[in-house]
């Protein structure tokens, strides 16, 4: 299958701390790392990995940033063909983690925020998945042009343009996200993910299937999310089932949560497929 991602690129700061800041308050980490990351690269490095073709749609800067992020997505043999240098500044995330695997993100949007619709090519492919951290110019050309399934993560939430919401196959929401995005209730196919509670997935606002994750320790839950919305577009793309199709997701978002980082936590397909069929 072939999937265009078409989203952000950025540089991850991650400071871990015992807990989290308070407002006004200065703490010490007990580790600092950079880390590729970015929710659009993210979730093409996560659906690489479980086995589609991928390609990114998507900027980085003209600095030391944008080459280590494309050294990293040529690395999961991502097409980075559609992958534009604008501007001088890749996009950063700064990350704070605490012991318990909880965080706090704030982003920089650099180059991401140069990337415009006159830039997007997406029609022909088998789908497209579009993230928010772009303009809505981006999204809402994506949208047009795609002539197969268009998949959204509502993520981080915002109104979005005319036709974008009524053009999407498949809507992923936190329940935060599922309540702040005006018309995501009335989606086709909307998955709304609960943490540790699990997941549901609505078909015209019916719930077709809920799935609780396996137990495992957390590390850090930053990329569980782009796991979880790249492995349900891979396991629907695969005419899964959805009780089968959001199980993988799930499973999927469990094993990311059990490493530190964005994109060295996403999994593999046999890390997902291990922990779906224990021994």
């Amino acid at each position: 299958m072939r999937i265009d991602v078409v989203g952000s690129a950025n540089i991850d700061l991650v400071a871990t701390l015992a807990r989290l800041p308070e407002a006004g308050e200065t703490l010490a980490s007990t580790s600092f790392a950079l880390v590729p990351g970015g929710k659009g690269a993210n979730q093409a490095v996560a659906a690489a990995r479980l086995g589609a073709s991928v390609r990114f749609v998507g900027a980085v800067g003209e600095d030391g940033h944008g080459d280590a992020l494309l050294a990293s997505l040529g690395a999961d043999g991502i097409d980075i063909s559609a992958t534009r240098r604008l501007g001088p500044a890749t996009g950063q995330a700064m990350i704070f983690v605490d012991r318990l695997g909880d965080t706090m993100i704030v982003t920089v949007g650099g180059a991401n925020h140069e990337l415009g619709a006159e830039h997007i090519d997406v029609a022909g492919t088998e789908a497209v998945l579009c993230v928010l951290e772009v303009r809505d110019e981006v999204i809402a050309a994506s949208a047009a042009q795609c002539t197969g399934f268009f998949a959204v993560n509502v993520a981080p939430p915002r109104p979005l343009p005319a036709g974008v919401l009524e053009r999407a196959d498949l809507i992923v929401a936190n329940q935060h996200e599922f309540a702040a995005v005006p018309g995501v209730s009335s989606g086709r196919l909307v998955a709304v993910t609960m943490g540790a509670e699990g997941a549901r997935l609505l078909r015209d606002g019916a719930e077709v299937a809920y799935c609780r994750p396996p137990a495992v320790p957390v590390v850090d839950g930053t990329g569980a999310g782009d796991a979880f919305t790249a492995a349900l577009l891979v396991a629907l793309l695969e005419q899964r089932p959805d009780a089968d199709a959001l199980r993988f997701a799930v499973t999927a978002g469990a094993v990311a949560v059990r490493r530190p980082g964005a994109q060295p936590s996403l999994p593999r397909r046999s890390e997902v497929e291990a922990l779906l069929s224990p021994v």
